[in-house]
C-alpha cells in the first residue's frame, strides 16, 4: 500500500537518496527543504522517475516560526499523513548561534523536530510513523546550553547533545502515546558520504544508501512496527541502548522540562 511521507531535508545526502527511493517505489513523499531554488530544482527530479507523487515545502527549520508554518502548510493540505521522517541537521556551521541566541545544533537537530512532531500528531494519528535521524555520537546533555545560556565552542559536542537530546525525547514521546504513533530514534550509520560528513569530517565517507536503506526499512517494514520507543544501531545492525543517558529517567523528564520552557518561549 502507497503511503504518505513528509521527509525534512530531503535536498541533498541521506535525505534525497531516501527520497529518490520512496518516490520509486511510489509513495506520495513531500519534500522538505531550505532553499526553494535547489528543493524545486530536486522535486523535478524525482517527479522525472513518473512514480510516486512528490510535493515542496520550503521552511528553515533553524526558525521555530517556520516549522508551525511547515506543520501548518502540511495540515492544510492533508488530513492524513502515514510517516514523518525527521532527517534534516546540522554539524558544522559559521553562525552556531541563532537570532532566539540558541545553538543551532539543538534548534534544528532537537526542536524543531519535536515541535513539528507535536503537531502533526493529529495527522498521524494511531497507525503513523515517526522516524526520527539519531547517530552513534551521543554526549550528555548540558541544560544550560540548550537553553541559550551556556556557549559551546565545540562543533562535535554540540551535535552529540543535540542529537542524544533527539533520542532521549524520542523514547519520552513514545512513552506518552503508547497508542501510536510509532516513534524510533534511529542511527542511519556512522561517516555516510553526506555534506555534513564532508564539512565536518573532510572526507568523502561511506555510501549514502547504506542510510536510506534504513530509513525506508524505518518508515516501512514491520519490522519496525512494534519499535516504538527504541533506538535502532545501523552501525551494529539491530535494536540496540542507546547513550545510557538517554535511558536516565529523571534526566529525561528534566530534559523534556527544558525543551518545552524553551519552546514556550520561542512559540
Amino acid at each position: 500500500m502507497q503511503k504518505k511521507i513528509l521527509l525534512t531535508g530531503a535536498t541533498d545526502g541521506i535525505g534525497l537518496a531516501t527520497a529518490k527511493t520512496l518516490v520509486a517505489q511510489g509513495h506520495t513523499v513531500l519534500l522538505h527543504g531550505r532553499n526553494a531554488t535547489k528543493l524545486a530544482a530536486v522535486a523535478a527530479d524525482l517527479q522525472a522517475l513518473h512514480a510516486g507523487a512528490v510535493e515542496s515545502y520550503v521552511a528553515d527549520l533553524s526558525s521555530m516560526a517556520d516549522v508551525l508554518t511547515l506543520a501548518q502548510a502540511v495540515a492544510d493540505q492533508h488530513e492524513q499523513l502515514d510517516v514523518l521522517i525527521n532527517n534534516a541537521g546540522i554539524l558544522k556551521t559559521p553562525q552556531p548561534i541563532t537570532a532566539d541566541n540558541l545553538d543551532v545544533r539543538f534548534v534544528v537537530n532537537t526542536l524543531a523536530p519535536y515541535l513539528l512532531t507535536q503537531k502533526l500528531l493529529p495527522l498521524l494519528g494511531t497507525a503513523g510513523r515517526v522516524v526520527n535521524l539519531s547517530s552513534a555520537a551521543q554526549a550528555p546533555v548540558d541544560l544550560a546550553a540548550l537553553a541559550g545560556q551556556t556557549p559551546l565552542s565545540d562543533d562535535m559536542a554540540a551535535y552529540s547533545q543535540s542529537k542524544l537530546a533527539l533520542t532521549s525525547w524520542s523514547r519520552s514521546m513514545a512513552a506518552a502515546h503508547k497508542d501510536g504513533p510509532m516513534i524510533v530514534a534511529v542511527n542511519p550509520g556512522s561517516l555516510l558520504a553526506s555534506k555534513m560528513v564532508k564539512e565536518g569530517f573532510g572526507f568523502a565517507g561511506h555510501d549514502i544508501n547504506i542510510g536510506a536503506d534504513i530509513l525506508v526499512r524505518a518508515a516501512l517494514s514491520d519490522e519496525f512496527a512494534g519499535a516504538s520507543g527504541q533506538y535502532f544501531d545501523n552501525d551494529a545492525k539491530r535494536f540496540a541502548a542507546p547513550h545510557a543517558e538517554a535511558l536516565n529517567e529523571a534526566k529525561a523528564a528534566a530534559l523534556l522540562q527544558e525543551i518545552e520552557s524553551v519552546l514556550s518561549r520561542l512559540v
